[in-house]
């Protein structure tokens, strides 16, 4: 007639969770029923993530607390656990339980100071019957105030208080349980002959049971009283229907059928209790599952205190099995009441307040899962919720915000001609692509002056073109990445620049050949003039169009989306494809500047008047200092500062190659003529 005891811990863990309490201390009855419960109910603690803090076994015999070993140790385990961080507290047993709670609280308290005990939550099981005996008429009850109990499940027959309200001992002169009862609930006796002196008062019989506090005796039906109800219902029913039935003197015991004098009365009429089923006078439905178990379940109920120690008990909630899913726990949290110190504020019973938006937990070393840290997500993590136990990755085209609780989505970005660095780069690459083209066309209408022959025009027609390719190319690097120009830009920056380097280079060389032929006897007069400076510039040129051609045709170039280097931003950029063929593209641009540094630095002292080796000396010193420099700031720069960077080397580098060679050559064409003569420059040399 007692429900399956379960859902009771079922019940207890769904009220737990709707309260968000995950820390809780555990009293238990230290027999063989504590610990069917601890077995059972532990692990459906730690399924929904709620944890014990600690488990305090209550002696189960009721002799006085004595100075005992025993004793002295169990006060000491209790010492330990008042002062527990959880604020939740269950406690399974029965009276005993409770009265050994009190006893040891007066004990260690004896001055009656505030205890830790008070400020706790209560809940208690179905076991623990504060209304059974009057035992805690006398008991301060204060530490129970709001205390939470699962109850039998109950309701009051009509008729019921009435018949309390009319009971007197003496309406059962064969029965001495009332008298006993009464003398111990009213704290009197009644007269007996045998004893002339009476040491308390006498019983009258004319109480009222509604007199006596709520610690005594209940008026309302409880749940024991509720399950004996039925089951005298529950045989009434199945005797009737074993009466009823067809089967007046045979009876069927495990699929055989046998006469009646042959079997004890049990078996008879157990297959009936089986099959029962019936509505009881409050027009609830009992009937029993296939374990012979009652499925009525249990009320849960929150006790108000009041100052004379009274209590009442209301009804909070209903565990009910039978009821549909999403219906078989139902609370009414409007209607708890909870001990004075928390001011009518929902009690916070957890190891580790809740991490907040943007955290995760962690672990704390030695201690239950529930005792965690909170650490901070990284990024590209998010928590949007509280109390996670990992933070959540965004999708990699979204980012997390600075308080890691929600993903915003990547900007897109690139080096565009609209933005201001992009139009800084863009009018200082035309800027000297018109200077260029300037350059050349006052070498083209001063073609025939003795300065422009002296150095080889069609050299310098070449480098100048070269020169006005380069700044041009710069352009390339702009806007948004497409497959074309990620597969031309490079290739094109690495075979112009290779083109002007390699014009300085034939250059400087035509220079040095054309002092060593006025040596007698000189055999170089025949590799003189456009042939050698032809050779050396097809030459160095083809060599790196060889190397962008196999990078072009193994490890090409393509546009890529880069989502991970900048945070909050998706780079739209040209993927080398193969870093190792752009640096020797860099390495041989490198070698060629070197070689010619060198070998105009070598030819820095020969006469004048013929001799550029000083401006190229310089030229590529500048050259060279650029591209040293670009390594180490390429690499440290990220996105769209990355392509910046190497159009500012582009321009940087081509400028220096422009003005340190053909400044000194335009400022004597146009501003001083007079030294741009064949007898000025005869004169120089002598």
């Amino acid at each position: 007639m007692v429900p399956n005891e379960v859902h009771e811990y079922s019940g207890i863990v769904y009220l737990l969770q709707h309260f968000g309490w995950t820390w809780v201390g555990l009293f238990v009855v230290d027999d063989d029923s504590g610990a069917y419960f601890l077995k059972t109910f532990e692990p459906l603690l730690s399924e929904k993530g709620i944890c014990s803090d600690f488990t305090l076994r209550i002696p189960c015999h009721t002799r006085v607390v004595t100075n005992s070993e025993e004793d002295i140790r169990f006060m000491n385990k209790f010492e330990s656990v008042m002062n527990s961080t959880a604020r939740v507290l269950v406690q399974y047993g029965d009276i005993t339980t409770i009265m050994w709670l009190i006893t040891f609280k007066y004990i260690l308290l004896p001055d009656d100071k505030e205890s830790a005990l008070v400020g706790k939550v209560w809940i208690m099981t179905a076991q623990s019957e504060l209304l059974v005996t009057g035992v805690t008429r006398r008991l301060n009850l204060e530490m129970f105030q709001g205390t939470i109990s699962f109850t039998v499940h109950s309701k009051q027959p009509q008729g019921f208080q009435e018949y309390l309200q009319n009971l007197r001992p003496q309406w059962t002169q064969a029965d001495d349980f009332l008298h006993v009862f009464w003398e111990q609930a009213f704290e009197c006796s009644f007269p007996n002959p045998q004893e002339l002196i009476q040491d308390v008062k006498t019983c009258l019989g004319e109480e009222k049971l509604e007199s006596l506090p709520k610690t005594v005796f209940d008026m309302n039906m409880t749940g024991h009283s509720y399950s004996i109800y039925n089951a005298v219902y529950a045989f009434a029913h199945a005797l009737h229907s074993m009466h009823s039935s067809r089967a007046k003197h045979r009876a069927m015991v495990h699929g055989k059928w046998f006469h009646l004098e042959d079997l004890q009365p049990w078996q008879v009429l157990h297959p009936y209790l089986q099959e029962n089923s019936f509505n009881n006078s409050v027009g609830e439905q009992v009937s029993f599952n296939s374990k012979g178990e009652i499925d009525s379940g249990f009320d849960i109920t929150n006790m108000l205190l009041f100052p004379n120690n009274s209590f009442v008990q209301m009804k909070v909630g209903r565990v009910d099995p039978r009821a549909v899913d999403g219906k078989q726990f139902i609370i009414h949290e409007d209607m708890f009441e909870w001990q004075r110190i928390f001011n009518q504020v929902l009690p916070v019973s957890v190891c580790t307040e809740s991490c907040k938006l943007g955290f995760q937990r962690r672990k704390q070393e030695g201690r239950k899962f529930c005792c965690f840290d909170c650490d901070p997500c990284p990024e590209g993590k998010i928590s949007n919720q509280t109390n996670m136990a990992e933070c959540l990755q965004c999708p990699d085209d979204y980012y997390s915000n600075k308080s890691r609780d929600r993903c915003i989505p990547k900007v897109i970005t690139f080096l565009s001609y609209q933005e201001p660095l992009g139009i800084g780069l863009l009018s200082v690459a035309l800027s000297f692509s018109l200077v260029t083209a300037l350059v050349l066309g006052t070498f083209l209408k001063y073609k025939d002056a003795p300065i422009v022959k002296a150095n080889n025009r069609d050299l310098t027609y070449t480098l100048l073109t070269s020169l006005l390719l380069c700044f041009l190319c710069s352009l390339i690097f702009l806007g948004p990445p497409g497959l074309v120009n990620c597969l031309i830009r490079q290739a094109a920056f690495g075979t112009i620049f290779s083109l002007a380097v390699s014009c300085v280079l034939a250059k400087t060389v035509t220079v040095v050949m054309a002092f060593m032929d006025t040596k007698p006897g000189s055999n170089t007069r025949k590799w003189m003039g456009r042939r050698l400076s032809a050779l050396v510039v097809l030459t160095s040129t083809l060599i790196q169009a060889g190397i962008c051609a196999l990078w072009l045709g193994t490890f090409p170039p393509f546009p890529s989306m880069n989502m991970h280097s900048i945070t909050g931003q998706i780079i739209a950029e040209c993927n080398e494809g193969s870093v190792i063929m752009f640096y020797c593209v860099l390495g041989y641009l490198g070698l060629l500047s070197i070689v010619s540094f060198v070998v105009a630095f070598l030819a820095r002292k020969l006469p004048d008047s013929f001799n550029e080796a000083k401006f190229i000396t310089f030229s590529m010193l500048v050259f060279c200092s650029v591209w040293l420099s670009f390594v180490p700031t390429y690499l440290s720069t990220k996105g769209k500062y990355m392509v910046a960077v190497e159009i500012f080397s582009i321009l940087a580098s081509s400028a220096g190659l422009l003005g340190c060679i053909f400044s000194p050559k335009c400022y004597i064409i146009l501003l001083r003529p007079e030294l741009n003569s064949k007898e000025c420059l005869v004169r120089r040399k002598k």
